[in-house]
């Protein structure tokens, strides 16, 4: 069923934001790059094709990280690209590891200060973190970045209704052709009836989930 309903499929229409975002760091030549709950690795993919560094991508859910390495490979990027089960509670790397922390979602996870905090030590000197999150979450706890040990380089927001219209309008359609085929499949329909859940939610307000990149420098 999840192979069927391919969320990957519309979460690439975000690929575009996420290229925005890199675009706005400065030029480095091979960046090490950690993405932190990368999931199935849409934005993993895409700093790939970004930049000629190595990525790390880290999560908890295998069935995801499968899905990651299957692409990798796909891709014949084995030899610069990894997919690794990580606690994001209990990142093991050395300090100073790498040159950018990427994270899109995961953010909300943890906590903004939490986050911030507990991913410094992680990043080389003035070595940047971007995350994508919520408005209403991270602008709430915007005033913690420089207590944390940053300083924001920019960040930008995506259109209100990019959610809804980008993703999860677009889902819908395929989750009610999917209703229709697997009517008489119980499990089918459990799953599905989740992501329903999860839109009908979002519907209520779509402007509500409006989400921000921000871009910051380890000071």
């Amino acid at each position: 069923m999840l192979n069927e309903l391919d969320l990957d499929h519309f979460r690439k229409i975000f690929s575009k934001y996420t290229k925005e975002a890199f675009q706005k760091l400065p030029k480095l030549e091979k960046p090490r790059i950690l993405d932190i709950g990368c999931g199935s690795g849409v934005p993993t993919m895409e700093l790939a094709r970004l930049c000629k560094g190595e990525i790390i991508g880290i999560d908890i859910d295998q069935v995801l990280l499968d899905c990651l390495s299957r692409k990798i490979e796909q891709e014949g990027l084995t030899n610069r690209v990894k997919a690794i089960k990580c606690s994001l509670v209990d990142i093991k790397f050395p300090d100073n590891s790498f040159d950018i922390i990427w994270a899109e979602g995961s953010v909300t996870t943890l906590g903004v200060e939490r986050s911030l905090r507990g991913w410094n030590r992680l990043i080389k000197p003035n070595g940047f973190l971007v995350i994508h999150d919520e408005i209403k979450h991270f602008f709430k706890k915007r005033h913690k970045v420089a207590s944390c040990g940053y300083k924001i380089i920019e960040h930008f927001s995506l259109p209100e209704e990019a959610w809804w219209e980008e993703y999860y309008s677009p889902l819908e359609i395929r989750i009610k052709e999917l209703y229709k085929k697997y009517s008489n499949d119980p499990d089918a329909l459990e799953v599905l009836n989740i992501h329903q859940t999860e839109i009908d939610i979002v519907k209520t307000s779509p402007k509500s989930f409006q989400s921000v990149f921000c871009i910051m420098q380890k000071m």
